[in-house]
């Protein structure tokens, strides 16, 4: 698979851009805030209908423009597809597959797949949860693009269920103190309990179907990870200790999970111990679970059981990677999470398209060399680096320079 050819209209700086690409290295060069990153974000959109670098689409779209269009020629074995994507902020993207428009944006999820390295990545080890969250289930969605609606349909579940937890908490909370806060309590109790009970094993239902399947699905990715993490991580650290992975899930953490930070190395969630049927057995325990700490979500105003409050946990050896592993082992952990996700993308047949955001600025000479050697061989590599000197000799190629708000081909 690879990108043959990519059009954008009003993305970030270009008004207009147009640029055929071709299997193999291709490098862009240029000054820092150039519009070097813009090109490949853009494709990377393409891929996951979402930025690396920001949380919502507003800043895809050039200042004064309404909507900015991305379109992706891309080329897999000898059949190739145009695929389009109208960015509309604050209204409903749109698609179109052969120009011809589909239904919904995701169907053309899939169609091009991309594993991004970027400065960013360092989050993956250092920053939230929710990072690590992403990354498993981008990972999913680019495996079987039919979990873009697993996701879907679990984040409307838990929007709606979390908006009914808010009001009838701020319902207790309504009477203020003492006497007033007993008085509201009292009618809470007698006028709004039941309805908002009964309206909340409604919800309890739809979030334990659809969470334990997207569940079930990072469970197994973690096991297909797990080795392949290791394999990438010894290859670029040798020296370091193994990297170790494990899934950590509200079903074993008693109620807050994932978001009450580091719990210790590696080891494993008591969820994975489940086999019988794994997806009917997490459905049942994350309705258990619910139903355990409803007195406390209530109080709360949250959704405190389910994949949304999960982690994946770093380890090295023994000990959590967060705040132990230093900076160029906290690197070498996101390239390894990064080339494991190639490695098990390429097994699923055909390998997808590499891009390597401003990374090899950020690693040291021996990093470095070995990350080129192991990216090398693969069918499409994109590079953006500020000098040339930045791309290393093993990764010669195609080069494109970015200055001024125009891209030329050099070499």
């Amino acid at each position: 698979m690879h990108v043959a050819h990519l059009s954008l209209t009003d993305f970030r700086s270009y008004a207009a851009v147009e640029l055929g690409l071709e299997p193999g290295v291709t490098a862009f060069v240029g000054p820092n805030g150039q519009g070097k990153t813009n090109l490949v974000e853009a494709m990377g959109y393409v891929a996951t209908h979402s930025s690396h670098r920001v949380a919502n689409d507003a800043p895809l779209v050039r200042q004064g423009a309404t909507r900015a269009i991305v379109r992706c020629a891309v080329q897999r074995d000898d059949r190739r597809a145009l695929v389009e994507l109208e960015i509309n902020p604050g209204r409903a993207n749109r698609a179109r597959l052969n120009r011809s428009p589909v239904s919904r944006p995701r169907d053309v999820i899939g169609l091009l797949r991309t594993v991004l390295f970027a400065p960013e990545d360092l989050a993956l080890v250092k920053g939230d949860p929710s990072e690590r969250r992403r990354l498993l289930d981008d990972l999913l969605v680019a495996r079987a693009p039919r979990f873009a609606g697993v996701r879907a349909d679990y984040d409307r579940v838990l929007k709606q269920r979390s908006a009914l937890l808010r009001t009838a908490a701020q319902a207790r909370r309504g009477g203020g103190r003492g006497a007033r806060r007993a008085e509201s309590e009292a009618a809470f109790a007698a006028a709004g309990a039941g309805d908002v009970l009964s309206t909340l094993e409604v919800w309890d239902a739809h979030l334990a179907r659809h969470g334990a399947e997207l569940l079930q699905a990072r469970l197994e990715l973690v096991e297909a990870l797990r080795p392949l993490v290791a394999s990438a991580y010894a290859s670029l650290a040798p020296t370091s200790a193994p990297a170790e992975l494990a899934y950590r899930s509200t079903l074993s953490t008693g109620g807050d999970g994932a978001e009450d930070e580091e719990a210790g190395g590696s080891g494993s969630s008591g969820v994975q111990a489940f086999s019988t049927d794994l997806g009917k057995t997490l459905e049942a325990r994350l309705r258990e679970r619910l139903l355990e700490v409803r007195q406390a979500e209530i109080e709360r105003g949250v959704t405190l059981v389910g994949p949304h409050r999960d982690d994946l946990i770093l380890g090295l050896g023994d000990l959590p990677a967060r705040g132990y592993a230093s900076h160029g082992e906290s690197w070498s952990f996101a390239l390894a999470l990064r080339l494991a996700a190639y490695d098990l993308l390429r097994a699923d047949g055909g390998d997808p398209v590499l891009i390597l955001d401003d990374v090899f600025a950020e690693l040291d000479t021996q990093r470095r060399r070995r990350l080129a050697e192991i990216v090398a061989p693969a069918e499409q590599v994109l590079i953006t680096a500020a000098v040339p000197d930045d791309v290393p000799k093993e990764l010669a190629g195609a080069r494109f320079d970015v200055a001024g708000g125009s891209v030329s081909r050099v070499c």
